[in-house]
């Protein structure tokens, strides 16, 4: 299997070092997150994995080789940095069938992926006639053209309609129940939550996370339970008696810091109470993401208020 192996990678562009001797592995089989604030590192460290740019040290292996050292690469690693990178003069047709001849992959591929991406009614169009959403549709075509053990995706999510986001979101998890390595880039918190099943966060070029994203979510969050009942009066006096915080509110659900839902639906189930709900609250991934990056923004604005 595939996997794409980073290793004490360092890139540095005159006195700024944008990656800071990374090291992290992305696995087959799983949708991997690439999250971090803009001026982080990702996609210099995806130019680097595709031999965009060369590392000042260190180095990024895509099933155990570089980049470069493949005849035919797109047949081994998709990827989708520039959604504006297509020659605007040439038609969708023409730009996946170049990319087809080039890495000597059978033609009937290209006719396959412009279903895939749903833009098969328009592949005799211009490129430049394109709007962004087309543009990153043929881009993530020309990703799957060579039907890739490892597919890199910088931010695909962008510019696409409500359709082309579940569209995406649903391609991604194909591609890893089919045991292929997905590294996606993106800023948008609440859709890669949808889809991500492990993220790499980056902060300044360093490694701030590696971690499956319900652990990285957990790790953020307060212990906390809410619950609700017939009886909330009943409920917060027991759960009052055994030591919790607890605050009622006027809808009848208490919410108790400190605890995890398993010991309150114990507490309820040992008086009797019933319950309507109960489970343990947890921050999003956003909020997660924000707390741990926050001293590692490089621009942030200044709030409406203090300005």
């Amino acid at each position: 299997m595939t996997s794409i192996d980073v290793q004490n990678l360092t890139k540095e562009y005159g006195t700024t070092r944008a990656v800071d001797r990374l090291t992290f592995r992305v696995e087959p089989g799983r949708v991997t997150g690439f999250l971090g604030p803009n001026g982080a590192g990702k996609s210099t460290t995806m130019r680097l994995a595709l031999g965009l740019a060369r590392p000042t040290s260190g180095t990024v292996l895509i099933g155990g080789r570089p980049y470069a050292a493949y005849d035919a690469p797109l047949r081994r690693v998709g990827a989708l940095l520039d959604p504006q990178a297509a020659h605007g003069a040439r038609t969708a047709r023409d730009h996946l069938l170049a990319l087809a001849v080039s890495n000597r992959l059978p033609v009937r591929r290209v006719d396959d992926v412009l279903e895939q991406a749903g833009i098969a009614a328009v592949a005799g169009r211009r490129v430049k006639t394109f709007s962004l959403g087309m543009r990153q549709r043929l881009g993530i075509a020309a990703a799957l053209l060579g039907d890739p053990e490892a597919v890199l995706l910088d931010e695909p999510s962008n510019g696409l309609d409500p359709e082309g986001i579940v569209w995406i979101r649903e391609l991604l998890r194909g591609l890893a129940r089919a045991g292929r390595t997905v590294l996606v880039s993106s800023h948008l918190m609440n859709e890669t939550a949808t889809f991500a099943d492990h993220l790499v966060v980056l902060g300044r070029g360093r490694l701030l996370a590696d971690t499956p994203m319900p652990d990285f979510i957990a790790a953020h969050s307060a212990r906390r339970a809410r619950v609700r009942s017939t009886d909330p009066a009943r409920l917060h006096a027991v759960l009052t008696r055994a030591g919790h915080t607890v605050t009622l509110a006027d809808d009848g659900r208490c919410t108790v810091d400190g605890a995890r839902a398993a010991e309150i639906g114990a507490l309820a189930a040992a008086d009797g109470i019933p319950l309507l709900e109960l489970t343990d609250e947890q921050v999003s991934l956003e909020q997660a993401y924000l707390t741990l990056t926050a001293g590692d923004t490089e621009f942030a604005a200044t709030p409406l208020q203090e300005a």
